[in-house]
């Protein structure tokens, strides 16, 4: 009989056959079988009348779905768990994860069998990006942005700010959500000019435009004018090496009032007893597809405290990125 001290390889066989899962997590989206469910329970027959696929994938679908907690089984009939609902139902969700899934399938995926190639040389795949590449590219990585940025506006309170500079983002979506939250806070934009247009358009459709300015100027040599409470720097540390990410904190807090808040949001690698793992395979993640870095947290605190920003502490959005907080001094 075997102790419970005894070690067995069942955690080992989870991690390698978890593509699986992700596979059919992707069809499952793609093939619509989440937004079939929207209405209510259904069998495995009726998952595959109403997805077109046959009857026994279908069965093969939602079992896994099952297995992995994405719907439930009862008497045959299927059932969106509360998570499935809210992110997989396509129309029917609170925020629709399909793009990022698809994304995933499309791109991700096949790119990681590049990796071995990575990992003997330290250098990212080819991404072999086409026009309709970069359009799933863009629609996958934008839609992960806005679950960041729910995430963030749940998580962190921004009632007390009045005004916020977003410094070198790729999405508007964070300060978007922040002054959902707080109808008195104007926010800054400072994005590389590519971006620009995007971010005053978005603003415009989201009725902002009389809290909002945008200024184009890139992230590594933009010196922001202002006075600014709050500064938000999303997803962007990973994207530049040390040196620079020094200057872009040391221009941050430049900008900032005395006593100002910094939110860094982005994946770290960490010094606790056990490393979070979204962070960790995301460092994975961003080496193959175009060789940027996941940093220590150690390492972007020496950073804060070489800037004037004092680390406060650090806090994990759920199935997103985390933000160190920090204030200047």
């Amino acid at each position: 009989m075997t102790s419970p001290a005894t070690p067995t390889p069942s955690g080992i066989i989870d991690i390698a056959v978890s593509y699986m899962g992700a596979k059919q997590l992707f069809a499952a989206s793609r093939t619509g079988l989440f937004a079939a469910l929207a209405d209510g329970p259904l069998t495995a027959a009726e998952l595959a009348s109403q997805t077109g696929v046959p009857p026994t994938v279908a069965r093969i679908l939602a079992d896994s779905m099952a297995a992995l907690n994405l719907l439930t089984r009862s008497d045959g009939r299927y059932e969106l768990t509360p998570e499935a609902a809210a992110y997989l139902t396509g129309q029917h969700a609170q925020l629709d994860l399909a793009p990022y899934l698809t994304f995933l399938n499309e791109i991700s995926y096949g790119h990681w069998q590049q990796f071995d190639t990575t990992v003997d040389t330290g250098q990212p795949g080819d991404l072999g990006m086409d026009e309709a590449r970069w359009g799933t590219f863009l629609g996958g990585v934008m839609t992960y942005n806005r679950l960041h940025a729910a995430m963030l506006a749940q998580h962190f309170d921004f009632s007390p700010y009045r005004a916020m500079l977003d410094l070198g983002g790729l999405s508007s979506a964070f300060s978007i959500e922040a002054m959902r939250t707080n109808d008195a806070l104007h926010t800054t934009f400072v994005f590389d000019p590519k971006f620009a247009d995007s971010v005053t358009s978005d603003v415009t459709a989201a009725g902002l435009d009389d809290r909002s300015v945008v200024i184009g100027a890139p992230t590594e040599s933009a010196e922001p004018v202002g006075e600014f409470d709050i500064v938000m720097v999303n997803h962007v540390i990973h994207r530049f090496d040390a040196a620079q990410n020094v200057e872009i904190l040391r221009h941050a807090r430049a900008a900032a009032t005395p006593n100002a808040r910094l939110i860094l949001l982005d994946f770290y690698l960490d010094d606790n007893k056990n490393q979070r793992a979204l962070d960790a395979l995301h460092a994975g993640e961003y080496l193959v597809i175009d060789g940027t870095v996941v940093y220590p947290e150690s390492e972007v605190h020496t950073w804060l405290e070489q800037t004037g920003w004092r680390p406060v502490g650090t806090t994990a959005l759920p199935g997103s990125p985390r933000i160190l907080v920090a204030d200047a001094v």
